[in-house]
C-alpha cells in the first residue's frame, strides 16, 4: 500500500512539473513575440492575439520540427511559394511546407498569406478586439482541418490574456512592464487609445487635430526632444503618422528589408512608416533629403551591405 502511494505522489509531481515546464515555454514564447505580433496587427490589422494564438498552437510553442527546422510557426504549406522548402508528413506523406531563413519572416508572410487570399477576406472587416469572430472565421474558411480549431484559439487567448495585446498603450505596459524609460505615464491621458509598438517602439498614431505640442504635454515629454525622437526641427504633423516616444532605432524590423513607395509617399513619412532614423534611411537608399522616390520603387530598410 505505501509502495503505492509513494508511487502516485511521484506521477502527480512527475504531471506537475511537466505542466509548469509547458506553461514556462509557452510565456516564453509570447514574451519573445509579442512585439512582432502587435507589429504585424499595425500593419495589416490582423489581432495580435490570433496571431500570437495561432502560432501558440501551429508551432506547440515553438517546438515543433516544422518550427525548428524550417522557422515556420503556422503550418503554411508551399501553395505558390518561390522560397525555399522544408518536407514532412502531416495530413498526407511528404508535403512541402514554407521554409524561412529567420523567425520573423515566418510572422510576416502569414500575414501577407491571409490578406493575400480572397476567402480570408470576410476577417478584416471584423474589429481587431474581435478575437473570437476571427477565430471562428479562420475555421470557416479553411484554415485548419481541426473542427476544434476555433474554441482551442479562444481558449488560448482568454487563458493567457492574450487580448490585451490588441490594444496597445497603458494596459499593454502595465502587464508587460515594458514602459520605455524616457516616457512618463503616457497611459493616463487622451492619446492612450492612439499608442501603438512599431519596431517595438511606442508612438501614437496621429487622427486629424493632433499636435506635437499636445502629445508632449500629455505625455510629459520635452517638446524639443519629442521633435529630436522623429527628425523634426518644426512642428509640421499629418494625420497617421507615427510620432515616436522615444529613440528610432537604425533599421526597420526583421522580414521588413523594403518598401515599395506609393504615390505621395516622401522618404521621412516611410522613415517614419517603420520606426527608422531619416538619415540612416536616407543613406541606405544613397539618397538626400532634397530627393523625392518615386512610386513603385523599392526602399531598403535594412541597408544594402547588412540585410539580416
Amino acid at each position: 500500500m505505501g509502495r503505492r502511494i509513494f508511487t502516485s505522489i511521484v506521477l502527480v509531481c512527475l504531471a506537475l512539473s511537466l505542466c509548469q515546464a509547458q506553461t514556462d515555454k509557452r510565456k516564453a514564447f509570447i514574451r519573445k513575440y509579442r512585439n512582432i505580433a502587435i507589429e504585424e496587427m499595425d500593419r495589416t490589422g490582423i489581432p495580435a492575439s490570433i496571431t500570437l494564438a495561432q502560432g501558440i498552437l501551429e508551432s506547440a510553442d515553438g517546438t515543433s520540427e516544422l518550427a525548428r527546422m524550417a522557422k515556420n510557426f503556422f503550418g503554411i504549406k508551399c501553395h505558390d511559394w518561390q522560397g525555399a522548402t522544408y518536407v514532412m508528413d502531416d495530413d498526407k506523406k511528404n508535403e512541402c511546407f514554407r521554409k524561412y531563413r529567420y523567425a520573423e519572416e515566418s510572422w510576416v508572410d502569414h500575414s501577407d498569406f491571409l490578406v493575400s487570399r480572397s476567402h480570408y477576406a470576410p476577417l478584416f472587416k471584423l474589429s481587431k478586439t474581435d478575437y473570437k469572430g476571427w477565430a471562428k472565421g479562420l475555421k470557416k474558411a479553411g484554415y485548419a482541418t481541426d473542427p476544434n480549431y476555433a474554441q482551442r484559439l479562444i481558449q488560448i487567448i482568454e487563458d493567457e490574456q492574450l487580448y490585451i495585446y490588441d490594444k496597445p498603450g497603458k494596459r499593454y505596459s502595465r502587464i508587460v512592464g515594458e514602459v520605455t524609460s524616457s516616457i512618463q505615464d503616457y497611459g493616463d491621458n487622451a492619446y492612450s487609445e492612439q499608442v501603438i509598438y512599431v519596431n517595438k517602439i511606442p508612438c501614437v498614431k496621429t487622427k486629424s487635430g493632433d499636435t506635437f505640442e499636445a502629445i508632449a504635454a500629455a505625455c510629459g515629454i520635452p517638446l524639443k526632444r519629442l521633435l529630436r525622437y522623429n527628425d523634426k526641427n518644426e512642428t509640421s504633423i499629418r494625420p497617421g503618422m507615427h510620432v515616436f516616444l522615444s529613440n528610432k532605432k537604425n533599421k526597420a524590423a526583421r522580414g521588413y528589408r523594403f518598401h515599395k513607395v506609393k504615390a505621395g509617399e516622401t522618404m521621412y513619412w516611410i522613415a517614419q512608416m517603420y520606426g527608422i532614423k531619416f538619415n540612416k534611411l536616407l543613406q541606405y537608399n544613397y539618397m538626400t533629403v532634397e530627393d523625392i522616390p518615386q512610386p513603385g520603387e523599392l526602399i531598403s530598410l535594412r541597408g544594402a551591405a547588412k540585410l539580416f
